[in-house]
């Protein structure tokens, strides 16, 4: 067997699942009465949304407090990989591409996307809870005024209709052949020795041997 090269803690891999699980409940709980399938969805889209708010939080601090975040930020290497890639495939698979660092750019781009659009999402959402009866607190309609409470619902129902093409091209693209390696690791926590050096650069992304 070939030695494993370590990706993804497992705090990471747990906080991954347990958004995408929050995240298709919060999708379907909102869309799935509206194509006429009745069910008591009110209390399941608030409890999603409650547990998918305290998973973002543990996810910011861990990132900023004990992670390396800039391995996410997107640097001239990563758009001359993109470009790269794009002149490859007019080209019908010529040219050299170039090995990628721990993340590719398309998965620092979907992550960003991600980023901007489940805070957009939790913010709005959070909000939007003054409107529900909880056993924690009371309906608070007049939280905010009128023209207020539009523009949040204007922003949250645009990030729900994002979510849904943002996840759908997500999951298209895990599923993929070239790209299980990076599934498993999200499932397993790490790749091979092997695709690690297939597929990254080392000196992009540093690990132990």
């Amino acid at each position: 067997m070939c030695p494993k090269v370590f990706r993804h803690a497992l705090a990471d891999r747990v906080f991954h699942w347990l958004a995408a699980a929050c995240v298709v409940t919060l999708l379907g709980t909102a869309f799935l009465p509206i194509l006429g399938l009745k069910f008591d969805w009110v209390m399941l889209h608030w409890v999603a949304g409650l547990l998918l708010i305290a998973a973002v939080l543990f996810h910011l601090v861990r990132a900023l407090a004990w992670q390396d975040w800039r391995t996410m930020m997107i640097y001239g290497a990563d758009f001359r990989e993109a470009v790269a890639i794009v002149r490859g495939t007019l080209r019908g698979g010529a040219g050299e591409v170039p090995k990628l660092g721990k993340y590719s750019f398309a998965q620092k781009l979907i992550h960003l996307c991600f980023t901007l659009v489940v805070l957009a999402s939790a913010v709005t959402g959070a909000l939007m809870l003054a409107h529900v009866e909880t056993p924690w607190w009371r309906p608070n309609p007049y939280l905010l005024r009128d023209a207020t409470w539009g523009f949040v619902y204007v922003v949250h129902d645009l990030a729900a209709l994002t979510l849904i093409t943002m996840v759908m091209t997500h999951v298209y693209f895990a599923l993929r052949p070239e790209k299980l390696i990076f599934t498993r690791a999200m499932l397993r926590g790490w790749i091979t020795r092997a695709e690690y050096e297939e597929h990254h650069d080392p000196k992009r992304w540093q690990v132990e041997r």
